[in-house]
């Protein structure tokens, strides 16, 4: 770096120092983006994927797709037999309504391995029993928590005919709330166990729970293999038997939404920092080098050459691209860590302070793309001005 770089960058208003606010800008984005990113990932690594994600398999039933094979018992059990499946979990959607107090509708889901709630109460058994549901701590205008512990009369829809229905009842103690900003199934769902969402299911459509299992089937199921390295080989053998499979772990890492955004947001803002920084090194680095196309000629006659005033510039380009770098990094910083608490209210997951910490190699990238895109560009920028005879310029200027 020349001995003049921060004289003329802190003195004079031409230099290149002009483009220091658009390149912070750019580098807190990406810093931003890629803290968010790193966030969402460190969640679900921990808190999904950590808690048996990497053994799960999901199974989908597409309503009138014949290319898919149904959730059926027969197919569940098929499903079953494929080598290195442990367990099969069925997912039966019902509806439990307030019988008594409240004025709440809750949709019913089965507990599967794959929910992993955030209890805020009670404590959910290791498999629920047939009499028992997992609740949001408040739903609709209604606190749960008085109820915890208590066995609550609820109703539900039984079908009596085409288009017609009575009410019934079912009682089912309360073992558990969950946290009810998590809402993997949607807002306000009930868990249930398997045989009891699929007895709330077959009632709504107006069967006997075995032939409804038998004919309608499951809308979803988890499969849970024994090992994280047998996952590819079940996904592939149930995808060959028709079913719609896929690995849950494929799955949440490609979270859309936020994570997704944030995720796409930090690729594509190293393209647009490194772009940015050339484009505004070049055409910086012109609008300098003709403003101050005097100054730098009387030093070409006093002897400085072409290599003396590129070093200047370069200097000049060296120290905003790398105060840019720092502001950003600390200014991108401080916004993913502030975001931490309404990202974990997003996506239903807790996110610590140190998961919002961007990775080192984005750091890298938002400190160093500044400085260097803005010395590329200052060295393709500058180039015709500095061509120009000095002498004539001199007396022009003059």
């Amino acid at each position: 770096m020349s001995r003049w770089s921060l004289y003329t960058w802190k003195r004079d208003g031409r230099s290149l120092r002009r483009a220091l606010p658009t390149l912070t800008v750019l580098a807190a984005l990406l810093t931003t983006a890629a803290g968010v990113a790193a966030g969402a990932a460190g969640a679900v690594e921990r808190d999904v994927l950590g808690s048996g994600g990497l053994t799960q398999v999901e199974l989908s039933s597409f309503e009138g797709d014949d290319s898919v094979r149904s959730l059926t018992t027969t197919g569940l059990g098929e499903a079953a037999q494929v080598p290195g499946v442990r367990q099969v979990v069925a997912d039966y959607s019902a509806t439990l309504y307030a019988e008594e107090d409240g004025t709440y509708d809750l949709t019913g889901h089965t507990l599967t391995p794959a929910d992993d709630l955030p209890v805020a109460a009670g404590s959910i058994p290791r498999e629920l029993g047939a009499d028992e549901v997992v609740l949001p701590a408040t739903a609709q205008g209604t606190d749960f928590a008085p109820m915890l512990g208590k066995t609550v009369a609820f109703g539900h829809t039984s079908a009596t005919g085409v288009g017609s229905g009575t009410t019934e009842v079912v009682k089912l103690r309360i073992v558990a709330l969950y946290d009810p900003s998590w809402q993997a199934d949607g807002p306000g769902v009930a868990y249930l166990s398997e045989g009891t969402a699929a007895s709330l299911a077959a009632a709504r459509a107006g069967q006997r729970p075995d032939v409804f299992r038998d004919t309608e089937g499951a809308q979803s199921a988890v499969v849970v293999v024994e090992h994280q390295r047998q996952v590819a080989g079940v996904v592939k053998s149930l995808q060959e038997d028709g079913f719609a499979a896929s690995a849950v772990s494929d799955r949440v890492r490609d979270l859309p939404g936020l994570f997704g955004a944030a995720d796409l947001a930090m690729r594509f803002g190293v393209v647009v920092l490194a772009l940015g920084a050339v484009w505004l090194g070049a055409v910086r680095a012109a609008d300098s080098a003709r403003a101050r196309i005097g100054q730098f000629a009387i030093l070409r006659i006093l002897g400085s050459g072409r290599a003396e005033l590129r070093r200047i510039l370069l200097g000049e380009a060296a120290l905003s691209g790398g105060v840019a770098g720092v502001v950003g990094v600390g200014v991108g910083t401080g916004l993913s860590v502030a975001l931490a608490g309404p990202l974990s209210d997003t996506l239903g997951l807790p996110i610590t302070l140190p998961d919002a910490l961007p990775g080192p190699a984005w750091v890298g990238a938002a400190l160093l793309l500044p400085a260097f895109g803005l010395a590329v560009g200052t060295l393709l920028g500058a180039r015709e001005v500095l061509r120009r005879d000095p002498y004539l310029t001199a007396r022009t200027h003059g």
